[in-house]
């Protein structure tokens, strides 16, 4: 049995004695050419290595992968990601000094020999063989070339890249067959061009136009000779000669480089002393990838783009083939975001909320009639330290969100009055209202079973002061629980689940929302994104388009570009013209006289709603105007802070309201967005507005709270927890008294997640 060094691997001896069967196989090789197969040795026979007339003929080069270049709508780069950072470039726009200095250094005789150096072969067997181990190697840049595409192949797959780079007869066998092939097929310049853009140069850098970025920040076409000489030293052993790590190495082995290029006579000994005395001189640039460096906050938006990119069959057939393009990289993405409505979500947000505070924020806009993404962010920067998070708060779980979207509220009320409209209910419809009434019984669903109360749930409106009867529009702007109640038992629950269907309204889990009359109080975890889609349907005169984030693609394949399909966005009719502009003109009562008031813009049309879910978890604000939609989310991600006696963004608050906390930013976002932009109006429908009893109090934007007079408030929401309450405070003078209780509808909670929790409306705004 050959005996092995204590340290494991073959001794010297025998490390040349196999670089000597090998170097032999190369001759072999060589001799294959005119004898192929059968040739003196063996290299058919059973039990060695494959035929060498056997081995495939054609070697595919593999598509590099590049780098991905993530754009904005108006072209500014927003981030680059790649799971090799790699610009292929042409040889004339790589450094003379470059190509002299890799050549030297490893393989001298390029322009010389053929795919194999025989005579570099015997050279290095006869060197190793004197130094009793393998101290100079025998393959030919050609050879490099290729085993650095079955590398490349191999891609992050450990156990791809170890076969690609296993040291046996077989492989090598076939590196040599596949090398021959490649210098008849492209020739000395084309090879050398592939083999300076394949080639690892360490941190990070593949191809010498990266290198060349990352140690120098400039480009492959500016290097000099001494830096020319440090990058092609280092493909040796990128980690051995790392300059930025090793500077005393580095410098070492760019010396050696330079003192060959010398005895090859591609520079003076005058050059290469000159050289030699210089600094390595670097200016180095960190590596900059993937969408925790995106600019203006939009690190959320990057990473969506990508979610959007492996989940769309536009892309593959499967998510492997999605993932392999993605990774092989290459592509231009040129995205929906626009710049300036970006930048005022995230300086919105930032004037509001701070990222270390209790509670986050998110934001979302989307352009009404096309579905465009237009701005997105959230208090929580992307990142894995303190006050940074991975999740991205304003999209579906399945598209990189945290839990599973977030309770609404009393946003979700506009999609009752929708569907209730599109039944043919009047915007006068009034119903009586109570202050506090059971859920009625029985109310059909789409299945056909009817639901019912079977535990003679209740449910309460905000404060004692609410009492009806109301009509559409006072019930909108006070956010009157027991009114949409009261539209689901009249119209049914299968409207709604009708309605919100067309909206693309699903929890955020991806999962339909319960056939349940407590639907209206917003208790199901939805994502921002979703609402501000919905919600863009009532601005664009009921079309609904679904969201889409990425306008085109190109990719980058050798020398020339191609176009990639990319998703559309499908637009479809939601809901009639006089629905949607009615729901718009209720919906501008919100912002107008109702819970929305500090919401609202000054400047153009603009219509909204508020919600605030009990035991204050969750502030919303969700609105538009013609010609932007958008929706402001506020809240702990873990649904486990209660925003009373809260401070946020330096501004404490005795309690969280939805017009209060998430309306200001909404407010500051959209005037940001919009600024310089039309101010098209709504098509506002003539809604009769009869006087109504003094007595009525507007009601504030908090389910909680007494009116004014100091009467009690009322009591915790639809979807809160069976049995669950909260103190009511008085309000001008008003006494602290518990809220009363009550049940939760059979079947309404079900267990998605900390989001999907039924943290009901419980009639909050």
């Amino acid at each position: 049995m050959p005996k092995k060094r204590s340290g494991g691997g073959l001794s010297p001896t025998q490390q040349a004695a196999k670089f000597l069967g090998v170097s032999v196989l190369a001759g072999a090789v060589m001799a294959g050419i005119a004898l192929p197969a059968a040739g003196a040795f063996g290299l058919a026979a059973k039990g060695s290595v494959q035929g060498f007339d056997d081995i495939p003929d054609n070697l595919k080069s593999p598509a590099l992968s590049q780098r991905t270049t993530i754009l904005d709508s108006k072209g500014g780069q927003i981030a680059t990601v790649y799971s090799r950072d790699r610009t292929v470039v042409d040889l004339k726009d790589i450094s003379p000094y470059m190509q002299k200095a890799i050549v030297a250094i490893e393989d001298s005789r390029f322009y010389q020999h053929g795919a194999v150096d025989l005579k570099g072969i015997l050279r290095a067997v006869n060197q190793n063989a004197q130094n009793g181990g393998v101290a100079q190697g025998a393959s030919t840049l050609t050879q490099q070339l290729v085993k650095n595409y079955f590398v490349e192949e191999a891609g992050d797959d450990p156990t791809k890249v170890a076969q690609a780079t296993q040291q046996t007869i077989g492989r090598k066998i076939r590196e040599l067959k596949y090398a021959i092939q490649l210098e008849e097929k492209l020739g000395k310049k084309k090879i050398l061009e592939n083999y300076l853009n394949i080639t690892f140069f360490g941190e990070q850098a593949y191809g010498i136009e990266a290198a060349s970025q990352r140690y120098f920040s400039k480009h492959a076409k500016d290097l000099n000779l001494q830096e020319s000489a440090l990058l092609a030293g280092i493909v040796q052993s990128p980690s051995r000669y790392d300059p930025v790590n090793d500077e005393e190495e580095a410098t070492k082995r760019r010396n050696t480089v330079l003192q060959r290029m010398a005895e090859v006579h591609d520079i003076s000994r005058q050059e290469a002393e000159t050289a030699k005395a210089a600094k390595l001189g670097l200016h180095v640039s960190r590596p900059k990838n993937g969408c925790i460096t995106a600019v203006a906050g939009a690190s959320f938006f990057c990473k969506y783009v990508e979610n959007v990119f492996k989940s769309d069959p536009v892309f593959g057939k499967t998510r492997a083939a999605r993932v392999k393009v993605w990774d092989q990289g290459g592509l231009t993405i040129r995205t929906t975001l626009d710049p300036q409505s970006q930048e005022a979500i995230q300086t919105s947000i930032k004037d509001h909320v701070n990222k270390s505070d209790k509670v986050a924020a998110a934001g979302t806009l989307v352009e009404p009639g096309t579905g465009k993404i237009l701005g997105m962010g959230q208090s929580k920067p992307y990142g894995y330290g303190k006050n940074e998070t991975e999740y991205n708060y304003s999209v579906n779980y399945g598209m990189g969100g945290s839990n599973y979207g977030f309770p609404t509220g009393s946003t979700f009320k506009p999609f009752v009055a929708a569907a209730a409209l599109e039944q043919g209910k009047p915007a006068t419809q009034e119903y009586s209202s109570p202050n506090k009434m059971p859920y009625p019984s029985p109310v059909q669903t789409c299945g056909g079973k009817a639901w019912t109360n079977q535990a003679n749930e209740v449910v309460p409106n905000e404060s004692a002061s609410e009492v009806g009867p109301y009509r559409l529009k006072e019930a909108m702007a006070k956010s009157v629980n027991t009114y949409f109640v009261q539209m689901i038992s009249d119209i049914g629950l299968c409207p709604v689940m009708k309605q919100i269907d067309k909206l693309g309204v699903v929890q955020g889990n991806g999962d339909k929302l319960p056939q349940v009359p407590s639907i209206a109080l917003g208790a199901k975890g939805i994502s921002p994104l979703t609402m501000a889609t919905a919600y863009a349907a009532f601005a664009s005169r009921g079309m609904y388009c679904t969201p889409i984030a990425i306008e085109s693609i190109t990719q980058q394949v050798g020398d020339h570009e191609k176009s990639l399909d990319v998703p559309k966005s499908t637009c479809s009719r939601a809901m009639s013209e006089k629905t949607a502009d009615t729901v718009s003109t209720l919906l501008s009562g919100v912002i107008d006289s109702g819970t929305g008031q500090q919401a609202g813009l000054t400047d153009r049309d603009n219509a909204g709603k508020t919600g605030t879910t009990d035991e204050r978890k969750n502030a919303w604000f969700v609105g538009y105007t013609p010609n932007l939609s958008g929706a402001v989310w506020v809240g702990s991600a873990s649904q486990r802070v209660h925003m009373v006696g809260i401070s946020i963004g330096g501004v404490y608050h005795a309690k969280v309201y939805g017009g209060e906390v998430p309306g200001p930013i909404w407010r500051d976002l959209m005037t940001g967005a919009l600024a310089g932009k039309d101010a098209p109006s709504f098509n506002k429908v003539d809604i009769p507005d009869p006087g109504k009893d003094k007595r009525r109090d507007k009601g504030r934007d908090d389910g909680n709270n007494g009116d004014r007079n100091g009467n009690q408030g009322g009591a915790t929401g639809g979807g809160a927890t069976l049995g669950n309450t909260i103190s009511g405070q008085g309000g001008d003078g008003g006494v602290v008294t518990p809220n009363p209780t009550f049940s939760i509808p059979e079947g309404f909670i079900q267990g998605n997640g900390n989001g999907g929790r039924g943290n009901g409306d419980g009639g909050q705004r």
